[in-house]
């Protein structure tokens, strides 16, 4: 599935992944491949996404998620890098 994760200033990350992990306004959730469509509130927390079978972390700002047809959409407020 493809995930795209952006803030006002740049697109952090666009590709490929197996599975996201985020931190939803009611606690963390993960998403997998052909997953229900959603839209769901973020908190700040860390997001965890999958690539290639490495795990990847980011701290981020609230924000919103998105997912629909196998495209997950992340807009942040900001990413802590």
């Amino acid at each position: 599935m493809k995930l795209e994760i952006i803030t006002p200033e740049q697109i952090v990350f666009s590709g490929e992944v197996s599975l996201v992990t985020v931190p939803g306004t009611k606690g963390r959730f993960t998403i997998l491949e052909h997953h229900a469509p959603i839209i769901s509130s973020l908190d700040a927390g860390i997001i965890t996404y999958r690539v290639d079978g490495n795990d990847v972390n980011i701290q981020s700002g609230g924000g919103f998620l998105e997912m629909s047809n196998n495209l997950i959409s992340i807009a942040v407020e900001s990413i802590d890098e």
